[in-house]
């Protein structure tokens, strides 16, 4: 009797078909669906399998390209195939753009209910128009693990560590000193943090419990204090590049009121209160409410999960929403819709999770009317969307997003 497929075998040559949510080409073979990494649509592979536990899929990576895609290209990193931090390295940088608003397209479709005629092509813009097919050395926060004394990264869905190449990791910003980080992880016992700041470059050995160290971002003419383990947008020009879009999509009006939910430490909120602005933000990480309080001193802030915080906040005329990476969910896309803002900026770091969130809102009357995305993430398959929310009755019948 033939054992079943396990992890380890190598099947195959399938044909990979369509693009799949995280990072994946969905292939078959025989009746069995496999998700397969490193492989590009179209393309025939032979497959390593890495998860044979699922009763409806497996997993598994692509270890011989018998038929290539043109859109591949040599990886530019050596562990690329091997590191779990990057997906598309061997995927061209224009490739990578469609690939991806191809997933936001079929996750709207599927669990949103949407049909829209979107420019796949054009969809996804790249976090620098000028430097489109730049995609290497933008990461500003490493977190990098140690093997044998050497800085290394784990692999995809695993606890296995990959030391990294002396030139260090390729997306990590180029102002990561490769051998500032391998003297550091020399006398790290768990891991050492690199973070690209405003000023400098803080490397910190991930050893014990003391608190980092405040650092500095800015964006614009402003200045945000935050940890030097806090939450910031790693590429360096996400920040610019999303209060941009957020203040395009909602156009605000000296005096309105405005929600910044999941506020952090006060990007959004500072922005606005700028503008004349009547601001509110709410977090429920403390340590981060006290930076915000800082960063914008005349907005009100609530250290409160956001759900808690609604029922006290008065009316909004504007929403920024900026859930983490499972979403607002529909106790909040609820409590919002029920206050009836003119418009909701929704920025999204998960298609999937916008999606679910979009059905809620359009149940409760509100349709998406404005719709980008950036490429923020280069060389992965993460994407960050902007979303703009009306209600139906400020909507022309022929309006679309």
């Amino acid at each position: 009797m033939t054992r079943p497929p396990a992890p380890g075998d190598v099947v195959g040559p399938v044909r990979a078909t369509t693009i799949a949510h995280g990072g994946h080409v969905v292939a078959r073979l025989d009746e069995r669906v496999i998700f397969v990494r490193h492989a590009l649509p179209g393309e025939l592979v032979t497959v390593r399998l890495t998860e044979t536990s699922h009763a409806r899929f497996w997993l598994g990576d692509a270890v011989q390209v018998l038929e290539a895609s043109p859109d591949r290209v040599p990886a530019p990193c050596p562990v690329a195939g091997e590191c779990g931090g990057c997906d598309f390295q061997h995927v061209s940088a224009s490739a990578q753009r469609r690939l991806k608003a191809e997933v936001i397209d079929e996750q709207l479709r599927r669990l949103a209910g949407l049909d829209l005629d979107l420019d796949l092509d054009r969809l996804v813009e790249p976090a620098d128009p000028a430097h489109p097919d730049d995609l290497l050395g933008w990461r500003t926060r490493m977190r990098y693990r140690v093997s044998q004394g050497r800085p290394a990264m784990m692999r995809h869905h695993s606890n296995e560590l990959v030391v990294l190449p002396d030139a260090g990791c390729a997306i990590a910003h180029r102002d990561i000193d490769p051998a500032r980080v391998a003297e550091a992880a020399r006398g790290a016992r768990r891991g050492v943090d690199a973070v690209v700041s405003a000023d400098d470059v803080l490397y910190l050995v991930d050893d014990g419990p003391s608190p980092a160290p405040a650092i500095t971002q800015r964006v614009g003419p402003l200045a945000y204090e935050l940890s030097g383990a806090g939450f910031w947008q790693v590429h360096p020009r996400a920040a610019r590049v999303l209060v941009d879009a957020v203040l395009a999509a909602l156009d605000p009006l000296p005096g309105e009121t405005v929600w910044d939910l999941y506020c952090g430490v006060g990007l959004f909120a500072a922005q606005l209160s700028r503008r004349g602005m009547s601001c509110v933000g709410v977090e429920s990480d403390r340590g981060a409410v006290t930076h915000a309080r800082r960063n914008a001193p005349g907005v009100s802030f609530h250290a409160a999960p956001v759900e808690r915080a609604l029922p006290r906040l008065p009316d909004p005329d504007l929403v920024v929403l900026d859930p983490p990476r499972k979403g607002a969910g529909a106790r909040v896309c609820l409590a919002i819709t029920d206050r009836k803002p003119r418009a909701v900026a929704y920025v999204a770091c998960d298609p999937a999770a916008l999606a679910r969130d979009l059905r809620t809102f359009a149940a409760a009357g509100y349709r998406l009317t404005g719709l980008r995305a950036f490429d923020l993430f280069p060389m992965t398959h993460h994407v960050e969307c902007v979303a703009l929310l009306e209600p139906e009755a400020r909507v022309p019948a022929s309006g679309t997003p």
